[in-house]
């Protein structure tokens, strides 16, 4: 049995993984499942698949947690806080890390089951993106196996040799083509852009995502993320890397060689594929998802994405250009105008002005210890907060 822990178990990729844990009872076993504060829906995963420790981030949330899975008669232990994160993916029980918490609140435990030495399904692109050298360079030290869910990276890592590592040049790779559907305003008029609201923005017409994620399929910064992670993950240059729109999201990343060949991974938008071929890694196991009728399927459309409709792609593009912390200050600015414009305190065409201009406040420094990370996240994170506050201020005088 495969000790799992899942990180972020009641957002959608760890329900998706609990889905395909729960089709392979015989190989698969839940040791930790963890949450920020959804007790409830906590409390019926621990029912359910009964693991040794549940840690919910929250406090008052793990007392919650605690109460009712005594009143059931469960034996989970039950921990709260980011230490706790970081204490159970070490535990060694637990084979396989499936890294799901959202924004920067995952790197810490990401990093730290990187130094314990466990597989690490990476669901959390911003470990990447905030600490990439940092984080690539502990998997290497401490032999820690790490395989990407973010579909896109997943069907790259499908279409490469398995000595991808030895470099994209000695393998014969001339580009790396990563697709992404442009998201639910791709035809929209950008006139109507500052119009939009956050449920517009969250309806995604192919994938079920949880909402920061889908406000960046919006935005295109979730592709620009995803560009800064594929440099990372398999240790390439930005100029290797093409985005291309791709609105049905059936192909969903492919992969370019020298001789001409361009190989694909097709399947369903459904994020059980990726989980199920890393869970199962190097094996293959059955996930759930329905086969592609090839027959039905509708015509496939690639189309370059436009830089004016879609800014966050271009300051991701810089940022990694940049170097150093740039990143980080991206990736801190990007979650504060989201949550911001979900809170509709912003609109949503002032999400890509907010990071723009934190990142022409802070410059860019040599990402050199995760103290520095943690340092430039959170400075980042006050200018954005002091730039939307004006902007609230500014919007409040007009009115």
């Amino acid at each position: 049995m495969t000790g799992v822990a899942v990180l972020g178990a009641t957002g959608t990729i760890g329900v998706n993984t609990l889905d395909v844990v729960r089709r392979h009872p015989n190989l698969y076993q839940i040791i930790v499942l963890t949450a920020h504060s959804q007790f409830e829906r906590m409390a019926k995963q621990c029912e359910e698949f009964n693991p040794a420790y549940a840690v919910m981030v929250d406090e008052q949330s793990a007392d919650k947690l605690e109460t009712i899975l005594k009143t059931k008669g469960l034996n989970t232990k039950v921990l709260h806080g980011s230490q706790a994160l970081q204490d159970v993916v070490q535990l060694a029980e637990v084979d396989v890390v499936m890294a799901a918490i959202v924004g920067a609140a995952g790197l810490q435990s990401t990093l730290a089951a990187a130094k314990a030495g466990k597989k690490i399904l990476l669901a959390n692109k911003e470990s990447l993106v905030m600490s990439g050298k940092l984080f690539m360079d502990q998997v290497r030290d401490y032999n820690a196996e790490l395989l990407p869910i973010d579909s896109e990276h997943n069907a790259i890592f499908q279409c490469m040799p398995t000595d991808y590592a030895r470099g994209l040049d000695k393998i014969g790779v001339s580009k790396i083509l990563l697709t992404g559907s442009g998201g639910p305003f791709r035809e929209l008029p950008m006139s109507e852009f500052a119009k939009v609201t956050p449920e517009q923005a969250v309806a995604h017409p192919n994938w079920s995502m949880g909402k920061k994620i889908s406000v960046d399929s919006a935005t295109m910064m979730n592709k620009g993320l995803e560009l800064i992670e594929a440099c990372w993950l398999f240790d390439t240059n930005i100029n290797k890397i093409n985005i291309v729109l791709h609105p049905q999201s059936i192909v969903h990343s492919m992969v370019e060689y020298v001789d001409g060949s361009i190989l694909a991974q097709l399947g369903q938008p459904d994020m059980r594929t990726p989980i199920a071929h890393a869970l199962a890694w190097p094996n293959r196991i059955e996930s759930g998802v329905s086969m592609l009728d090839l027959v039905a399927m509708p015509n496939l459309e690639f189309v370059e994405p436009d830089m004016q409709r879609y800014p966050c792609l271009r300051l991701a593009r810089e940022a990694m250009q940049t170097g150093g912390t740039a990143t980080t200050i991206l990736n801190a600015a990007n979650e504060v105008a989201v949550q911001a414009f979900l809170d509709k305190k912003l609109n949503f065409t002032d999400i890509s002005k907010t990071v723009e201009y934190v990142l022409e406040q802070i410059a860019s420094r040599p990402a050199d210890s995760i103290e520095t990370v943690v340092d430039e996240d959170e400075r980042a994170r006050i200018v954005a907060d002091e730039f939307i506050e004006i902007n609230t201020m500014k919007a409040g005088a007009v009115h």
